[in-house]
């Protein structure tokens, strides 16, 4: 009998994989389809309606129905997917990055209410993986088990307001020691998480020591309370109009907030290592949400274009102009992209992430306007409406052209992969010159000279 999985995403990708997947990620996969389709898409209006339109509530809400939602997806086992036992064996869950990825799709299919009904949404989902893999036993304790559990949510503050954050070593935040206090001075925005009322920490990124001549050991990161004397949130940052509460993307200033020197995380000067570390595998976790995204979009537009309500000028929609091109271009380019991203995240379970950052480097560029286009091109085939708040492709639109920005801007990697890439120019040099030599050897054996 075939998988639930082929219907959603496509036989051929599932036939690549399907050996790799264990019986259990084969089980929660089908459970992971089953409460998507079931219980989060139904929801989806639900929660819309729960939270209030009045600027001050919004942001001091939580919505009754995602916390249903956590807790049949807690009872039936589908909770902290991403998370896998083979790299944080304290905590994970048997589950491999590849065999999560697929899973990441179809959350991404469900939005943000299955990501967080299910304990997988970020920034919680990063948080949790820095403290799983770097935080002492005692932050553990206090921090992150509250979180495995989801009783409390998280922020991560690194981007900072008047500073050019995609070069991270730019990051002016001060963190200094003052006895047996750390004290944090800085100004931070677009800080995911921070304007949720279940927020109970900030993980915060600055220096610690700028006079550090290696400029990759000067960032330090410390754990903040939220409700630390001295932090603030200014005000919630909108994203293309959307302010995307009660989690928001938050402005925050930390003014001589301070703090215990155990709030370090992993030592002084380990920020850099603690990011790169955060963000592999959560690049590739946003990239495969993003094809469940481009998909949904797809299938939104197949059911729009052959809806017979929808003719005009006597014809179905697809019978006009290069709708069923779109559709074609749109079929492969998820395709291409859901292959790219299944490459990464076997490489990140065979070599880890730091082996893996070409494939995650390619995907994080190629995904996320891949998928772009396909939510565009459902928006078009939806006229007036697709640009409204009575579909969900604008704010999909939305946050997709964000990720362009999000965990490093396409520009940045693209350069990574370019000069990446170049460094193979010695290699291949050596290669044509002995082709070269191997070719004049063989035309003088065989007395033949070259017509080219």
């Amino acid at each position: 009998m075939p998988h639930p999985v082929e219907e959603l995403t496509s036989p051929s990708s599932w036939a690549l994989v399907e050996d790799k997947f264990s019986p259990f990620a084969k089980e929660t996969l089908a459970k992971v389809i089953a409460f998507v389709i079931d219980e989060c898409l139904p929801a989806s209006k639900i929660a819309h309606a729960q939270l209030p339109a009045d600027p001050v509530k919004r942001w001091n809400t939580v919505l009754p129905v995602v916390e249903e939602l956590k807790t049949k997806a807690k009872r039936q086992g589908l909770w902290n997917l991403f998370l896998s036992k083979a790299h944080y064996p304290a905590f994970g869950v048997p589950l491999t990055n590849l065999e999560y990825a697929v899973m990441a799709e179809i959350l991404g299919r469900g939005g943000q209410i299955a990501q967080e009904a299910m304990n997988c949404s970020a920034p919680d989902t990063g948080n949790m993986e820095v403290l799983a893999r770097y935080g002492s036993p005692e932050q553990q304790k206090k921090w992150l088990v509250p979180l495995l559990n989801g009783e409390i949510r998280s922020a991560f503050a690194m981007t900072e307001r008047f500073v050019a954050s995609s070069d991270a070593t730019n990051i002016r935040t001060s963190i200094r020691r003052e006895g047996d206090e750390i004290v944090i001075n800085g100004h931070k925005w677009y800080i995911s998480g921070a304007g949720d009322p279940r927020t109970k920490l900030h993980l915060v990124m600055g220096k610690s020591d700028a006079a550090n001549q290696n400029t990759h050991a000067q960032q330090s990161i410390v754990i903040v309370p939220a409700d630390a004397p001295g932090v603030t949130v200014v005000r919630p940052m909108r994203v293309f109009g959307y302010d995307d509460a009660p989690e928001g993307h938050c402005e925050v200033i930390y003014e001589n907030v301070r703090v215990p020197l155990d709030n370090i995380v992993y030592g002084w000067g380990k920020g850099f290592e603690i990011i790169q570390g955060r963000l592999g595998p959560g690049r590739i976790h946003h990239c495969m949400r993003c094809i469940g995204v481009a998909q949904r979009a797809l299938d939104t537009m197949i059911q729009r274009v052959t809806d017979p309500s929808r003719k005009t000028f006597g014809k179905y929609l697809y019978e006009h102009g290069t709708v069923v091109s779109d559709i074609a271009k749109s079929r492969a380019e998820i395709e291409s992209a859901r292959l790219l991203v299944l490459s990464a995240a076997l490489q990140i379970d065979r070599v880890k992430a730091k082996g893996a950052l070409k494939e995650i480097g390619i995907a994080k560029f190629i995904v996320p306007s891949m998928a772009l286009q396909v939510v565009d091109r459902a928006i078009q085939a939806f006229g007036a409406e697709g640009v409204s708040q009575d579909q969900d492709l604008a704010q999909a639109w939305a946050g997709l052209r964000t990720l362009r920005l999000a965990d490093g801007p396409d520009e940045v990697h693209i350069q990574q992969i370019g000069q990446r890439e170049l460094k193979r120019a010695p290699g291949l040099a050596r290669q044509a010159a002995e082709i070269k030599k191997r070719e004049a050897e063989l035309m003088k054996r065989h007395g033949v000279k070259a017509h080219l």
